[in-house]
């Protein structure tokens, strides 16, 4: 079984993950790709392979345990223990989200989605996909690491975690759980050596949201108007901006005493009040 290290990656077919795995390939890890999206993640494990890495794709499912415990058992064959789990994985859902910014008087009788209107399979699934997503990975992954050294967890918070963005509240609320479940983590962990700490994004484009910021003709949508203003930078993201945040957070090296962070990567939104 090979001695290099192994990095776990949930999610790994979206724009932003698919990047970590590329970077990380290049860094010398092993990297197992996983999606429920097989076929997305499969691209990208051809990708690195033909690049001269060694990546190995896996369909599965971040809010069953089984699956996850079926792709564990696979990895360790294949690949190895754990060395380094990004999740990865989560998302919003138009069944919890408000047509209308802020409530006014008569929106209940005009047709559009309220806040009252938000429908709770929707608001249990955003939930669902954002804080089981990412407990059930660690769980299945995290025990790997127990008592090795040099081994990370990096969770994937999100501005709406230091400030709820409107229209948006199970994915707001959710992304909050995350940062705070990252915390609780890398104090219950410290003591194995385990570092956990999550990287917080500002607004990039990705195949999720770029119906909401651009039109099908490619211009800019009000949000996105709204959003470029807020953002001192005043431009979009680009997922290799991520990268340095990253690849110091894992090192051991660089970054052996942090741990329990959530780091915001936005252009400054985070830091800006809009006047």
């Amino acid at each position: 079984m090979s001695t290099k290290k192994t990095a776990v990656i949930t999610g790994a077919g979206g724009v932003l993950c698919s990047d970590f795995a590329r970077m990380l390939a290049k860094e010398g890890y092993q990297v197992a790709l996983l999606d429920l999206n097989e076929k997305a993640a499969q691209a990208v494990a051809d990708e690195i392979n033909s690049s001269g890495g060694k990546a190995i794709a896996y369909g599965a499912n971040v809010l069953e345990k089984e699956s996850l415990e079926a792709v564990h058992q696979k990895v360790k064959s294949e690949l190895g223990d754990c060395d380094l789990l990004i999740n990865g994985a989560g998302g919003n859902s138009p069944k919890c989200t408000t047509d209308k910014e802020i409530y006014n008087e008569g929106d209940l009788d005009s047709g559009i989605k309220t806040f009252f209107d938000l429908d709770k399979s929707g608001f249990r699934f955003v939930f669902d996909l954002n804080i089981i997503g990412t407990l059930l990975p660690t769980q299945c992954f995290a025990i790997d690491m127990l008592g090795k050294k040099g081994c990370s967890i990096i969770n994937i918070s999100s501005m709406n975690a230091f400030r709820p963005l409107t229209k948006i509240p199970a994915y707001s609320a959710a992304k909050a759980g995350i940062s705070n479940l990252t915390q609780w983590l890398a104090v219950h962990f410290a003591g194995q050596g385990i570092r956990v700490n999550a990287i917080a994004p500002g607004f990039f484009v990705t195949t999720q949201n770029i119906a909401l910021l651009f039109d099908e003709n490619g211009n800019p949508t009000p949000r996105t108007e709204k959003i470029l203003a807020a953002t001192p930078m005043r431009r979009f993201g680009e997922a290799h901006e991520l990268l340095g945040t990253l690849k110091w957070l894992i090192d051991d090296n660089a970054s052996g005493f942090v741990t329990g962070t959530v780091i915001p990567v936005d252009g400054g939104f985070s830091a800006y009040s809009g006047v």
